[in-house]
């Protein structure tokens, strides 16, 4: 097993355990996080996991297709299926995801999935009719950011 793969077994393994600071431990400082909602960047991604993790209390995860193509690159596939807790709706997202490693680290992840078929899962009807609207996805991705932010200032807050 290489490197890279042993590195992305051990992420997503810590997401199923609910591990954030494992997870945490494993970017770069200057790394660097996309998907279809979020665009993080060092220690926004951390505190991107935690959030997700702790109000992820139902969460499962089934992971596998892990590959290295190159060496300092991993791809892989996850599937989480968890409660969306705005509706309360279950959600069961299909994500491919790319690392880049640097220096043992994760340099840079892009993770990828249907925002159409995740938002009409976990919006219901408005997100089946409006998932694939430029105005639902940027509604969805400032709502989220806004959410991350105001979670890290509250972690900061109880920590100080």
């Amino acid at each position: 097993m290489s490197p890279e793969t042993r590195l992305i077994t051990r992420l997503l393994t810590a997401l199923k355990e609910k591990d954030p600071e494992t997870m945490a431990s494993l970017y770069h400082p200057e790394a660097t996080f996309r998907d279809e909602v979020f665009e993080l960047q060092g220690q926004e991604i951390g505190a991107m996991w935690h959030m997700l993790c702790s109000r992820g209390k139902d969460m499962t995860l089934t992971f596998g297709d892990i590959c290295s193509p190159e060496a300092g690159k991993v791809n892989g596939h996850w599937e989480p299926v968890y409660t969306y807790g705005k509706t309360g709706r279950s959600v069961h997202n299909r994500i491919d995801t790319a690392i880049e490693v640097r220096d043992g680290k994760i340099w840079r992840q892009t993770d990828s999935f249907s925002f159409w078929r995740w938002s009409s899962q976990a919006l219901g009807m408005p997100g089946l009719i409006l998932g694939w609207t430029p105005f639902l996805r940027a509604m969805v991705k400032r709502k989220a950011n806004e959410t991350l932010h105001q979670f890290i200032q509250e972690r900061q807050a109880n920590a100080g």
